[in-house]
């Protein structure tokens, strides 16, 4: 049973307020509405699904697990390499940027919120927002279960506030979306839960090149 402190403290870790500059990045999402991949409620609602579906359930949750897992046992040698697996998932140096700048924004802010960590963890504190997560989760007795949500929420948050600027959508089909593609996470986190080592990995082909192609895009109003 999660305790209520815990609740509020995940609410806090998923906060579009957290200042680890996720509002400012749209992974691709830019480019690929400039190029009209991504035009309207529906089309979106298919990009944002193929990210949950794929890179979400067969990268990003099955990692957070494991970095979770070792973050318990205290596993240096385990977190950092799947520390290093999910920065090296990311299929652009845009996305590889994000990753190492939201993983430090994190650091900082857990050390100025006075949350300790072993040294050794420096290096993969810094590689993946998902290091600094799942050891606040593990100090702040944040089940693994829960954990999975949050960050899925969290993602699905930043992609939908994204899409609203960009198509654009109204707030009312954001919160639409956003309620559509949340009946889906649990389904999706109980696959994860279940996949071996050998079953991880997984390629975003659009929202690759979307990335890639974002950096030199001439007008952008997110980051690269």
């Amino acid at each position: 049973m999660t305790s209520a402190r815990s609740q509020l403290h995940l609410m806090q870790l998923i906060s579009p307020n957290l200042p680890i500059g996720a509002f400012t990045y749209s992974q691709g999402l830019e480019y690929a509405v400039e190029r009209r991949w991504v035009r309207d409620f529906d089309s979106f609602e298919d990009w944002l699904t193929g990210l949950l579906q794929e890179n979400l359930t067969y990268i990003d949750i099955p990692v957070l697990k494991r970095i979770y897992e070792a973050v318990q046992k205290r596993d240096s040698d385990s977190l950092l390499k799947w520390c290093q697996y999910l920065l090296a998932s990311r299929e652009s140096s845009e996305l590889r940027l994000e990753e190492i700048q939201r993983a430090k924004a994190m650091t900082k802010l857990l050390r100025d919120l006075k949350l300790q960590f072993d040294h050794e963890w420096s290096e993969p504190m810094q590689l993946c927002q998902a290091c600094p997560y799942a050891l606040a989760c593990v100090r702040w007795s944040i089940p693994i279960h829960q954990a999975m949500l949050g960050y899925a929420w969290g993602w699905l948050e930043n992609q939908v506030a994204a899409g609203i600027k960009l198509v654009p959508l109204g707030q009312t089909d954001g919160q639409c979306l956003q309620l559509a593609l949340s009946n889906k996470i649990p389904g999706e986190i109980e696959k994860s839960l279940n996949l071996k080592d050998e079953d991880l990995g997984a390629s975003a082909v659009s929202m690759a090149i979307a990335s890639s192609l974002h950096e030199t895009q001439y007008t952008r109003l997110f980051r690269s």
